[in-house]
């Protein structure tokens, strides 16, 4: 695209961005409406030798988008304007720039769909294909080409995309696939009136890519690379009244990748993985059971990428998405190069006026999560142009994970909520991390919330993780006190008495030894209307952030903070 193109799409995004959403008439029967959203957030550094912060030629770094959105009865079209020439810390190098990397059409009838340009997709439970945007990870893999679905008969769905996957401001590798999925139930008169589903599905991908030959196995010999990479799947998903059970298989062909060397340096092996997830919900009790095994399920568009770029498909990691700060602080990514995982959750409310519901009822989930690595038989050494090694089915391995959690949810009286929860847990953090062994860990958290009147609510947390390991107790504490309808203050603080001295790249620095270390940070928001502004001062430590299983590393940061949130 070239850069005038670039500049009056630039300035169209802005502009939209500063307007009111509104429904243009075109005709007495069809009305154009304008949607989207502008972010920006800002942050004036500060360097702190303590917690390891980068330096920054900069003063301020930014990272905003800006999209704008034409929906109407027939066509649809969108722009996203991204800059980042200033990128926030934990942004790879690769972001820094802005352009225009997401536009689109879409024509619509009433059976089917054509989208040309950028657009997401996610076939199954994304086994095999999954594009999504997730700005808080540095993730947006879309594809730029095409992609139609049609629904030709009732209870049949089918789609089919092609297109090159977004790297950063570039794109990389071409994708194809093909989706079907059939309701059965559309075409049962029985099932539809006993409440009964079923679902089948299939799904097909193919990742083409090209490299020249110039990865030496040993001395003599080079290897020679696939240039199709084809992936399956297959699903079912029943569901009668509060009982639902899904079960997916997924595999792709040979795909030798760098990723992982110390685990999967360009091997021929195939991979696989499969999952079986049953539940029951009733009135004030739900179930939940799950088990996934997965084998060499790392399929990105290039064979040499890592991090979080460059991901074709999703495995979910089977542990619970935490939202506490020390519940969060040790989190899970999932393994693409195997693992057994297991979760079952149970939820329970008790009722009103009962012994253990009290006046106002009380919930009680709990939740256990338990990842193991597959067992490896290792062929010829599982030296890169080998199929690398053998793996029996029902066998496992070491722990990498394990949590066992319990959220007790009660209101007290009519103005006072208080949540409580513990927590056991142990990490593997020379697994997820590279270095540091098992955690295990023991968190506590208490949260109350107070409502003064109908504008004036306070809300407090209590956090307490104690092991002997890594880098021993932390504390956390956090009020925020929400005045209705446009303010919310808040301040935290999150302290360790053996934190790390870290250097600028956010490894930590041995020699230094530890020091305590406090994290406050303290922000004023306030929202009018679409309009939301926070501003705020603080400290946040080095650590993973992540989402759905999807880890990357944030290095740590000090300094003022503006972030300001538009949708219109």
């Amino acid at each position: 695209m070239n850069k005038k193109l670039t500049l009056a799409l630039a300035a169209l995004t802005l502009s939209a961005a500063t307007a009111s959403a509104q429904t243009i008439k075109v005709t007495k029967d069809y009305d154009v409406q304008i949607t989207g959203s502008l972010q920006t957030d800002f942050l004036v550094p500060q360097e702190d030798n303590k917690i390891g912060t980068e330096h920054y030629k900069e003063k301020v770094l930014n990272n905003t988008y800006a999209e704008v959105h034409a929906l109407s009865k027939y066509v649809d079209a969108g722009v996203r304007l991204e800059y980042l020439d200033h990128p926030l810390p934990g942004f790879e190098k690769d972001f820094k720039g802005w352009g225009v990397p997401f536009y689109y059409i879409k024509g619509k009838m009433k059976n089917a769909e054509l989208t040309l340009g950028n657009f997401y997709e996610q076939f199954g439970s994304g086994f095999i294909l999954r594009t999504y945007e997730e700005r808080s990870l540095g993730i947006d893999n879309s594809l730029l080409g095409g992609r139609i679905m049609v629904r030709p008969f009732k209870g049949v769905q089918a789609k089919a995309v092609v297109g090159t996957q977004r790297r950063y401001w570039d794109t990389q590798s071409l994708i194809a696939g093909a989706d079907l999925e059939l309701s059965v139930s559309e075409w049962s008169q029985k099932m539809q009136q006993s409440g009964t589903n079923l679902t089948l599905g299939a799904s097909w991908v193919v990742n083409h890519q090209h490299q020249k030959e110039d990865i030496y196995a040993d001395a003599t010999h080079k290897l020679r690379f696939v240039e199709n990479t084809n992936a399956f799947d297959v699903r079912a998903n029943f569901q009668k009244g509060g009982f639902s059970v899904l079960g997916e298989y997924a595999q792709k062909t040979e795909d030798p990748t760098v990723a992982k060397p110390e685990k999967n340096r360009y091997i021929y092996r195939k991979g696989y993985v499969t999952m079986l997830s049953t539940s029951y919900s009733q009135r004030g009790m739900s179930i939940l059971l799950q088990a996934k095994r997965s084998d060499n399920m790392n399929f990105r568009s290039r064979r040499t990428e890592s991090g979080t770029a460059g991901f074709i498909n999703h495995l979910p990691a089977f542990a619970m998405q935490q939202t506490y700060a020390l519940a969060a602080l040790y989190p899970y990514a999932t393994q693409t190069d195997g693992e057994w995982a297991y979760q079952a959750e149970l939820g329970y409310k008790f009722n009103r006026k009962t012994f253990l519901g009290g006046k106002y009822g009380t919930s009680v989930k709990l939740n256990f999560s338990h990842i193991r690595a597959i067992e490896k038989n290792l062929h010829n050494g599982g030296t890169e142009g080998t199929d690398g090694y053998g793996s029996p089915f029902w066998k496992s391995g070491k722990k990498y994970y394990q949590d066992i959690n319990v959220q007790i949810e009660k209101k007290l009286t009519k103005d006072f909520k208080l949540n409580l929860m513990y927590m056991n847990q142990y990490y593997n953090k020379t697994v997820v991390e590279g270095d540091g062994g098992m955690i295990h860990s023991d968190i506590f958290v208490a949260e109350g919330k107070y409502r003064f009147n109908k504008k004036i609510t306070l809300r407090g947390e209590a956090q307490y993780l104690s092991t002997k390991d890594d880098q021993g107790d932390w504390w956390f504490g956090l009020l925020e006190l929400s005045v209705l309808p446009n303010f919310m203050f808040t301040i935290s603080d999150q302290y360790n008495g053996a934190e790390h001295y870290y250097t600028s790249t956010g490894s930590i620095d041995e020699k230094k030894g530890t020091h305590a270390e406090h994290y406050i940070n303290g922000s004023v928001t306030f929202t009018h209307g679409a309009h939301r502004l926070q501003v705020g001062y603080g400290k946040t430590r080095a650590g993973y952030n992540c989402s759905g299983g999807v880890c990357r590393f944030v290095p740590a940061s000090k300094g003022v903070t503006v972030s300001y949130n538009y949708n219109f």
